[in-house]
């Protein structure tokens, strides 16, 4: 039987759509007016040079879910976290969930996400079975794989919102059980978990990622639903005094719920909360646990990139103001090694993310060329170092290049550096253009490089 929001909700959705297309019909630059964001370009919302807010508060639930067709009908700016509590209830979950609570699934669509299922089930949006599109001109579009608009669908992810909005969304949901429990492995050497990577993507687990310590330290972590845990283990909990990351190096074996291994990542925002004092025990005791959220990091950070408070205080002490380095790279699994060898020796930051993945099928996306079959490691990396003298962005750009030079990708939720000719070779302008052209003749919204650079 499928579990309905009711009548009154579809009548309540088709008002809020209503009012967003007279709203972005009207004259004038429009944006979505999102309660939280996950992007790290600090321009509109975070500086206040605002464009007309589109109210989407009436747009963030779950509409329905069928257990039987494992499939949920949800509302573009529904988080996964709502998302999840939803089809968690029918022993079901999205196909990728994206590690922090407030990413959006059209968020996550029209943008990028990954996570430890996407060495086996690709990024979001391949698991979109139809969507509903605002367009910048107005238009409400119903948008599948196959039909009238099917160029749309292919090009929305990595598009950012300059070909429309995700109103409504229809993805596939896969079975889950009442915990995982977790195995990590740790390996000396890069070029180890290189090898180690494409043996774990075939070998069956449900979950895969890791983390990158040092050089000689990095981890992997292998997940498997199980019904119940091993006679004697504990049920670990990361959302109070403890915290995951740390736990890699501590248990090599463990055991989470399933709602808790989804949201592992959450209550530190990795290994960012260290930032703010909160992995020290007293500070933590006193950090009220509802805000050890990602989220609430997050906008702590946008305060600060807003007034500079913390490059004030390092060169009020005689020290040198910081560079932020926020990117998520996908690098071929044989490059890896050579990437973090660059990384280690150029950048210096640590912790690093570790998340394989490929395309779940034959199909390719235009804005974000992957090649099907082959598989990537997602490098995380989310933190800041000493600006060089006069050259405020010298180490995004050494990343860029770098990522370029091994065929790899890099996400576009953080700061953009490329020149306009080499960033339409990278993202393939020339699929964008067209496509951009047929939804959005008058340029009502911004290009992808103009959004992404801020130009």
């Amino acid at each position: 039987m499928v579990a309905s929001a009711g009548p009154g909700a579809r009548v309540a959705h088709d008002a809020a759509v209503d009012g967003l297309r007279r709203a972005r019909t009207a004259s004038g630059q429009v944006q979505l007016g999102k309660p939280s964001s996950n992007l790290f370009r600090f321009t509109d919302r975070d500086t206040g040079r605002a464009a007309t807010r589109l109210d989407t508060s009436a747009l963030d639930g779950v509409l329905a879910v069928d257990p039987v067709a494992r499939t949920a009908e949800v509302q573009g700016m529904a988080t996964y976290e709502t998302v999840v509590d939803a089809t968690l209830a029918h022993g079901l979950m999205p196909l990728v969930v994206p590690q922090l609570k407030t990413i959006t699934l059209g968020g996550a669509v029209t943008g990028l996400g990954v996570e430890a299922t996407s060495f086996r089930d690709g990024l979001p949006h391949e698991s979109v079975l139809e969507m509903d599109v605002l367009t910048p001109a107005g238009e409400l579009l119903h948008v599948t794989p196959d039909g009238e608009h099917a160029d749309l669908f292919a090009a929305f992810p990595n598009s950012y919102g300059t070909l429309g909005y995700a109103v409504r969304l229809v993805v596939e949901l896969a079975p889950v059980r009442p915990f995982v429990k977790l195995t990590h492995h740790r390996y000396g050497s890069a070029a180890r978990a290189a090898t180690a990577i494409e043996d774990l993507a075939g070998s069956g687990t449900d979950f895969l990622d890791g983390v990158v310590f040092s050089p000689g330290e990095q981890y992997l972590t292998t997940g498997e639903f199980v019904d119940t845990p091993m006679p004697g283990a504990r049920i670990s909990d990361y959302t109070g005094q403890e915290v995951f990351y740390r736990s890699l190096r501590r248990r090599p074996v463990d055991h989470l719920s399933v709602r808790d291994f989804l949201w592992r990542w959450d209550p530190d925002w990795f290994w960012c909360s260290r930032a703010f004092g909160v992995q020290q025990p007293l500070v933590r005791r006193f950090w009220p646990r509802r805000y050890r959220r990602s989220d609430v990091y997050r906008r702590l950070v946008a305060l600060d990139q807003r007034v500079g408070a913390s490059n004030r205080v390092r060169t009020a002490l005689g020290g040198t103001p910081e560079e932020m380095v926020v990117q998520d790279v996908e690098i071929p699994v044989e490059r890896l090694p050579a990437f973090l060898e660059f990384f280690h020796a150029e950048v210096g930051i640590a912790p690093v993310w570790l998340c394989p993945l490929r395309l779940r099928g034959e199909r390719t996306w235009p804005l974000y060329p992957m090649e099907p079959g082959r598989l990537y490691v997602n490098v995380g990396f989310w933190s800041s170092v000493p600006e060089r003298p006069g050259d405020r962005w010298a180490h995004n750009r050494l990343i860029e290049e770098q990522v370029a030079a091994l065929g790899g990708h890099k996400s576009l939720y953080s700061t953009v550096h490329y020149g306009e000719d080499e960033f339409w070779a990278h993202y393939n302008g020339e699929a964008y253009q067209a496509v951009k052209q047929r939804y959005d003749p008058d340029g009502r919204a911004p290009d992808l490089y103009r959004k992404v650079t801020g130009r």
